[in-house]
C-alpha cells in the first residue's frame, strides 16, 4: 500500500467520525422519565445527569410540555479537547399534557442531576369534600 492510498483512507476515517460526531449531537437522547399522579396534580421526575441549571429549558406551549437540557464538559479556558470520547450530549422530550392541569402554576427543581416538575391540576378538576348537613 503506498503513501496515498493510506492518507485516503485516514481522510475517509476522519469524515466518518466528523459524520458520527454530527449525528450524535443532532440526535437528542430522551431521558428516563417517571411519572406519578395523585389527587392534586402530576410529578414528573427526569433523569439529566450533568446538565446544569443554566443548560436545562422547561417550556409549556399550549398542552405540550418540553424539557431539554445540554451536557456541557466543564474545561479550563482555553483549551479544547484534543481527544475525547465523551461528546456534548443533548436531552429532549416532549410531553402532551391534560387540559385538567393547571400550566400556569407549574414549579420545577433541578437537583442532583433529576429535574422534579410538578403540575397541579386545575381547581375544579381536584377532589373536593362536600359536606352534608342533617335536615
Amino acid at each position: 500500500m503506498n503513501e496515498q492510498a493510506i492518507a485516503k483512507r485516514d481522510d475517509s476515517k476522519r469524515e466518518d467520525t466528523r459524520r458520527d460526531e454530527a449525528d450524535r449531537q443532532a440526535t437528542p437522547l430522551v431521558p428516563r422519565v417517571d411519572v406519578s399522579e395523585d389527587a392534586t396534580g402530576i410529578t414528573l421526575l427526569a433523569d439529566l445527569p450533568g446538565v446544569s441549571r443554566e443548560a436545562l429549558q422547561v417550556r409549556v406551549d399550549h398542552d405540550s410540555l418540553t424539557v431539554e437540557g445540554e451536557i456541557r464538559p466543564d474545561l479550563p479556558e482555553g483549551l479544547e479537547p484534543v481527544y475525547a470520547e465523551v461528546q456534548v450530549a443533548r436531552y429532549k422530550r416532549v410531553f402532551t399534557l391534560s387540559r385538567e392541569l393547571d400550566t400556569n402554576a407549574i414549579s420545577a427543581v433541578l437537583k442532583d442531576g433529576v429535574l422534579n416538575v410538578r403540575i397541579p391540576k386545575q381547581s375544579h378538576a381536584q377532589p373536593r369534600r362536600i359536606e352534608v348537613r342533617v335536615a
